[in-house]
């Protein structure tokens, strides 16, 4: 199992990023009756890298994601994804898009009733055409890359909270995301399990060469694993820059959430 003192001391700046562009969303409104939770949305995310979206509850951070998925429909603005357009996509080519997407959720959405083995193999169900043996290589693969590889036959309840992560993100992982959505990746874990969280984050984007949206409220994990950071409130974006940006911005409404 990975340690404390296994991980370097990281953060994604280090990381080679591409500026090809997989995501690009632009003016995105939504609503709900008449409250605005998206009043103009602007961003883009581009290749290998990981790009930090931040802002108080109720901003609209998890609506932001399931717009981008094709989970909501935009009020208005676009949404394109690896050059295609989310909103105008049926359900079976927004399927071929989803597989290119993994998910880490903040309960790490594991099924209690099944083994960590039957939990990563789970996804690979319906590929025909890999056998066991190959299956059970992949399993293991995704393991060691998370440093969970002894825990492979124990149940979800033997698993503490980071470690609960961990087998999420090696779930996510095992189906080979061009883009991870990581919603709250730290929320819940204790201050030495989020750092490892977060170094884990930056040591994916240095192995997989994935793309990464950080939904957190975590600055601990935001510095560690940004190479930007967006900044919503009430709606809109109101600030962009590097985490160091940001925390040194003079806007009094920047200043108020990261001091």
């Amino acid at each position: 199992m990975q340690t404390t003192t296994d991980i370097k001391p990281q953060t994604a700046a280090d990381a080679n990023t591409s500026e090809e562009e997989v995501v690009h969303i632009e003016h995105l409104k939504k609503s709900f009756g008449s409250h605005e939770v998206l009043k103009d949305v602007t961003l883009h995310l581009n290749k290998g890298e990981n790009l930090i979206v931040m802002g108080k509850s109720g901003t609209g951070k998890s609506v932001l994601i399931k717009c981008m998925v094709g989970l909501m429909d935009p009020d208005a603005g676009s949404i394109s994804i690896f050059g295609q357009s989310i909103p105008d996509l049926n359900e079976k080519e927004l399927n071929e898009v989803r597989k290119k997407i993994g998910f880490l959720f903040q309960s790490a959405a594991l099924y209690d009733s099944m083994t960590v083995r039957e939990n990563l193999e789970f996804p690979l169900r319906d590929n025909k055409e890999m056998n066991g043996e190959e299956k059970t290589k992949m399993v293991e693969e995704v393991l060691n890359n998370v440093g969970l590889i002894d825990a492979i036959d124990k149940m979800p309840s033997e698993l503490s909270g980071g470690m609960r992560k961990r087998i999420g993100l090696a779930r996510t992982l095992i189906q080979r995301p061009d883009i991870i959505l990581y919603d709250e990746p730290t929320t819940g874990l204790d201050p030495i399990t989020s750092r490892e969280i977060s170094h884990l984050i930056v040591d994916i984007q240095k192995k997989y060469g994935s793309a990464a949206l950080v939904i957190t409220h975590d600055l601990d994990c935001a510095r560690i694993t940004g190479n930007r950071v967006i900044l919503l409130n009430e709606g809109l974006v109101i600030a962009e820059g590097t985490y160091d940006e940001l925390e040194n911005s003079h806007d009094e409404r920047v200043c108020d959430f990261f001091k």
